[in-house]
This record gives structure tokens, C-alpha cells and sequence, in this order.
């Protein structure tokens, strides 16, 4: 990914799942479609998952408490 939005959540009681769907639920709002990716720090995330039909993925430069959302490169 080259270009995304980035969604800031630092709310402890909330779950990682509740905070990929309340940033996807932003992004789809503000640009009319759904992520393909999300993007967060390896110390919320240790391996890939789905959350709904985005993909986490663990990255070490992105900032914890951050999620980078947009559309995979090929």
C-alpha cells in the first residue's frame, strides 16, 4: 500500500477487532468503498488476520495505536 487514511484509536478497553471496524466503517463513509488493508504496529497485532473482508497485517513503522487503511499494490 502507498496511500491510505490514517485512523488513530488509543482506547484500552476497546478490542482490536471493534477498532479495524470503527476505522473501516470511517474510510468507507469518507471514500465510498471498503479497505482492502489495514496496517498496524506488531504489538497489537503478532500475525495476519481478517477482520470482516479487511486484511491486518502487522508493520513495524506504523505507530502504535494507529491504523493505515487503503487498497492493496499489486
Amino acid at each position: 500500500m502507498n496511500v491510505g487514511m490514517l485512523w488513530l484509536d488509543d482506547d484500552a478497553k476497546r478490542p482490536l477487532d471493534e477498532k479495524v471496524l470503527r476505522a473501516v466503517e470511517y474510510y468507507e463513509q469518507k471514500y465510498g468503498r471498503s479497505p482492502e488493508l489495514c496496517l498496524v504496529n506488531p504489538v497489537m497485532l503478532a500475525q495476519k488476520k481478517e477482520v470482516g473482508r479487511t486484511e491486518v497485517r502487522p508493520l513495524r513503522t506504523v505507530l502504535p495505536h494507529h491504523f493505515w487503511l487503503g487498497m492493496k499494490t499489486s
